[in-house]
């Protein structure tokens, strides 16, 4: 099964310019397991070492944030639509 994550622009340093990745897996951190064998080191910049989603990354899957469903347990199926969005912040 093959999904497409849209890919934002502070990460596509990683990707090789690509906005977007076609990926194959079941639940999101197949998902992004798969990303980081296409993309090595995008893994590290989604996730912290104890495996867990960023606090800083927010990733939704049909517009849904992933924390508010299973997490990177979240089943995925082919035709979803994966976007990762950095958090954004600052200001005077």
């Amino acid at each position: 099964m093959s999904t497409v994550v849209r890919i934002p622009t502070p990460l596509r340093r990683v990707t090789n310019g690509d906005d977007k990745a076609s990926v194959d897996g079941e639940n999101l951190s197949e998902i992004i397991n798969d990303l980081e064998s296409q993309y090595p080191g995008i893994k590290e910049r989604l996730c912290d070492e104890n495996e867990e989603l960023r606090h800083f990354v927010n990733i939704y899957i049909n517009g849904e944030d992933v924390r508010f469903l299973n997490g990177l347990q979240t089943n995925v199926s082919e035709g979803d639509e994966i976007s990762i969005v950095p958090a954004v912040a600052g200001g005077t």
